[in-house]
């Protein structure tokens, strides 16, 4: 995991929306981009999509048309990757 992706899962442990991560963090929106779109085929985040409370599944062209619109959130297996650490 990469220091990026252990920043990002560490913002996730609840929803949170793309603009707000990106607000926290203030990483390039490449590197964050290329950090979320990592996690999530490693299946360490999942996105929310229209709301907080629907699972939207990961699809790399819907994923650089929609992300702004997305809310994320780490999943079981992100936080025991991102606690082993």
């Amino acid at each position: 995991m990469t220091e990026n992706e252990f920043d990002i899962l560490d913002e996730l442990y609840f929803v949170t929306s793309y603009l707000d991560l990106k607000n926290t963090l203030s990483l390039p929106e490449e590197e964050l981009l290329l950090g979320l779109q990592s996690l999530l085929q490693q299946g360490y985040v999942k996105i929310l999509y229209p709301d907080q409370d629907t699972a939207h599944d990961y699809d790399a062209d819907d994923f650089g048309q929609l992300y702004q619109d997305y809310f994320f959130l780490a999943t079981k297996a992100g936080l025991v990757a991102h606690n082993s650490i």
